[in-house]
C-alpha cells in the first residue's frame, strides 16, 4: 500500500502525461498521394517550369491573360527601367 502512495518524480509525471496525451490532428487516415498538374487545353501538353504560367511552351495557348495597368510602382509598357 505504501506503494500506491508514493509520490511520483517530476519525470515520471511528464512520461505518463506523453503516453496519456492523445495526438492533435485526431487518427490518421492514409491516403494515396495526389498530384494535381495543369495541362494545356490546346495541345494536351504539361506546363513548363520556366514559360508555362501564361502561356503553353509548346503551342503557344494563353492560359492567362495578363493586362497590366499603371500603378505606384508598375507601369504597363516597360518595367525594367523601374529597379
Amino acid at each position: 500500500m505504501e506503494e500506491n502512495k508514493k509520490t511520483l518524480s517530476l519525470l515520471e509525471r511528464m512520461k505518463q502525461k506523453a503516453v496519456e496525451q492523445k495526438s492533435y490532428g485526431g487518427e490518421f487516415t492514409e491516403e494515396p498521394a495526389k498530384v494535381n498538374a495543369r495541362t494545356c487545353q490546346n495541345c494536351g501538353a504539361g506546363r513548363s517550369q520556366q514559360d508555362g504560367l501564361t502561356h503553353c511552351a509548346y503551342c503557344g495557348f494563353e492560359f492567362l491573360s495578363v493586362k497590366l495597368t499603371d500603378g505606384i510602382n508598375i507601369k504597363k509598357e516597360d518595367n525594367t527601367q523601374n529597379i
